[in-house]
Parts: C-alpha cells; sequence; structure tokens
C-alpha cells in the first residue's frame, strides 16, 4: 500500500453529533464527519447553511457558540480566510513568522514565501501587494507551521478569475507537495471540483451529500450537475462541461 493511501485511513479530524446554534436557531444539527488525514475535501452550501460554523468549530474559534458534540482534530491547524489578514503595520516576512520562533524561522519563512512566488517580497508592506499577492502571503504564513490541517474559509472569493485559476493551481500544488488535510469552504462548485478529492454538500444542519471526485475517470460534467441538483439548481446549463479536472 502507498504511503498516501495509508495516511488516508487514519481521520485528521473526526465529528460525532456536533451541533451549533446561533440565537435559538440551529445550525448544525447532530452532525457526524470524518476527514482522513491526507485528503483535499471541499464544502458546499447556502448562505447561512453552517459551512463557516463548522470551519470555526473544527479549528476550535467558534467560542460563545452554544454547541455539543464531540471533536478530535489535530495540533497543528492553520486557517486561511477570504482576507489575507496580514497586520498593515507589519512587513510581509514578519507576518508570516508572526507567533513563529526559533534559529531557522527567518529561514523557513523566505523558504514559505519562495514556495509562494513572493521571492524577494519580505520587505514589502502589504498594502504593496496585490490581492492574489496578499493571499499568497496569507499561505504562506499558514504552511511555514507546517499543519496538518488547514482550513481555508473562501480564500479565492474576493479574487478576479484570472487570480482565482492562479491560485488553484498554486493551492493544488501546494497539498500535493505537503499533504495536509485541507477543508475548502467555498461557494463555487467547479472550484469545489477542480481543487477538491471529495466534495461534501452541507445541508440543514448535516451533510447531504459526499461526493467522491475520481480525476482519471469522471466528468466534470457530471459532478458539476449532480452537485448543483443537490444545491437546489435545476436549469439546462447545469450540466454544460466545465473546465479540465486538472487546474
Amino acid at each position: 500500500m502507498a504511503p498516501h493511501t495509508q495516511q488516508l485511513t487514519r481521520p485528521a479530524v473526526r465529528l460525532r453529533g456536533l451541533t451549533r446554534s446561533f440565537e435559538g436557531r440551529t445550525v448544525l444539527d447532530g452532525l457526524d464527519l470524518d476527514l482522513p488525514a491526507g485528503q483535499f475535501t471541499a464544502l458546499l452550501g447556502h448562505s447561512g447553511s453552517g459551512k463557516s460554523t463548522l470551519l470555526r468549530a473544527i479549528a476550535g474559534i467558534d467560542h460563545g457558540v452554544a454547541g455539543s458534540g464531540t471533536l478530535t482534530a489535530p495540533e497543528r491547524v492553520s486557517v486561511v480566510f477570504q482576507d489575507s489578514r496580514l497586520l498593515p503595520w507589519r512587513r510581509v516576512l514578519p507576518n508570516v513568522l508572526l507567533g513563529l520562533d526559533g534559529k531557522d524561522a527567518e529561514e523557513r519563512g523566505r523558504a514559505a514565501l519562495a514556495e509562494v512566488g513572493l521571492a524577494g517580497r519580505e520587505r514589502a508592506w502589504p498594502s504593496e501587494l496585490s490581492g492574489g499577492e496578499a493571499q499568497r502571503g496569507a499561505l504562506a504564513r499558514s504552511l511555514v507551521r507546517e499543519p496538518e490541517l488547514l482550513l481555508a474559509d473562501e480564500p479565492f472569493g474576493a479574487l478576479d478569475a484570472l487570480t482565482r485559476i492562479k491560485m488553484h493551481g498554486l493551492l493544488r500544488q501546494l497539498w500535493e507537495r505537503h499533504r495536509p488535510s485541507v477543508l475548502l469552504v467555498t461557494h463555487d462548485v467547479d472550484e469545489a471540483i477542480v481543487l477538491a478529492d471529495r466534495v461534501l454538500v452541507l445541508s440543514r444542519g448535516r451533510i447531504a451529500v459526499d461526493l467522491a471526485v475520481e480525476r482519471e475517470r469522471g466528468s466534470h460534467g457530471e459532478y458539476r450537475a449532480e452537485l448543483l441538483h443537490a444545491l437546489g439548481v435545476t436549469d439546462a446549463g447545469a450540466a454544460a462541461p466545465g473546465p479540465p479536472l486538472r487546474p
């Protein structure tokens, strides 16, 4: 058995009976979910379906929300948000190294920036970066910590279409190189299919669809039609062929 196949046999995240409520409204309702170590998973759902709530619960940052259930997750978890959240008063390299120490910290930070295509931008201010560059910086800040689990909450939602395509390729390459478990929250069905090996649809507080994306066998159009149907989209163009499965 290949090492990566062995890795997928053990869960990085295990949720049992996870419930989260806001002001008496149940958002997650007894949700069960396993995320295997090393798997790239995308999470789809309508606005307000609880996607970000689930991500924050896994990250341990949903303080103040009424909830119950059991959660097992790795110690090393990084989160990437829709905006880069780079501190404007720190240059790029200090932003990447925020909270990181050790003799080799700067070397690791420079290597992470080079890996995301920002070599030579270490002393730039965040205000000098484009939107895509800022998100590359956010990815570098996450990866320099060598996370076992990377949680991404619509990290490309604010980018233009061409920049999004470039970032898709970069994220997939970084995942293939480092193999953390990834949970990507997105509204974009095509983004989910292109990037992930497994796509979940969250509805009424539970996982309504659990779809394996087989890149060598499946059709983008078929996956797209199935996911759009699960999301309640039934227009005639739903099954139209999409872009290749590889970004």
